[in-house]
């Protein structure tokens, strides 16, 4: 790994220090065959992950996120004929991630999670699994950052 400078707090200079944690597994999350705890120890799990970064991943603008993965699935699930159209836009929200991440609004766990998720994502259902996946990780994230 190249050397980076270290600032006088001990963190690399450019708000990069996310990269020393250990990377986020998302091997269990999985929309095609859901699991019985996808929504309650593997959203739990990812949450406390993604909460270990106090210096980015705030609530408010992961809550962004959600909502705009929340609007989509709306769309989709009133308009399923319309689905092949709104993937390119859902998927769209990857470019957004990597935009908060230049940002350091939020960090590479969270871009992870972000892009494991929705490559998975082909139908509306597995689009529905995604948002229900997404609402109990923020009700889990919410938990462990209850503040901005």
């Amino acid at each position: 790994m190249a050397y980076q400078p270290q600032s006088r707090t001990g963190q690399n200079r450019g708000g990069y220090e996310d990269r020393q944690s250990t990377p986020i597994d998302t091997s269990r999350v999985v929309f095609k065959n859901i699991t019985f705890d996808l929504f309650d120890d593997v959203a739990r799990e990812a949450a406390e992950k993604i909460a270990e970064n106090k210096n980015s991943n705030k609530p408010t603008q992961l809550r962004r996120f959600y909502d705009e993965i929340v609007m989509w699935e709306n769309k989709a699930s009133l308009n399923p004929n319309k689905f092949p159209e709104y993937l390119p836009f859902v998927r769209m929200i990857n470019a957004k991630a990597a935009y908060a991440l230049g940002r350091k609004l939020v960090d590479h766990n969270y871009v992870k999670l972000i892009s494991d998720c929705l490559k998975q994502v082909e139908t509306v259902n597995e689009l529905r699994h995604f948002k229900l996946f997404m609402e109990a990780f923020m009700g889990f994230y919410k938990e462990k950052r209850p503040k901005d």
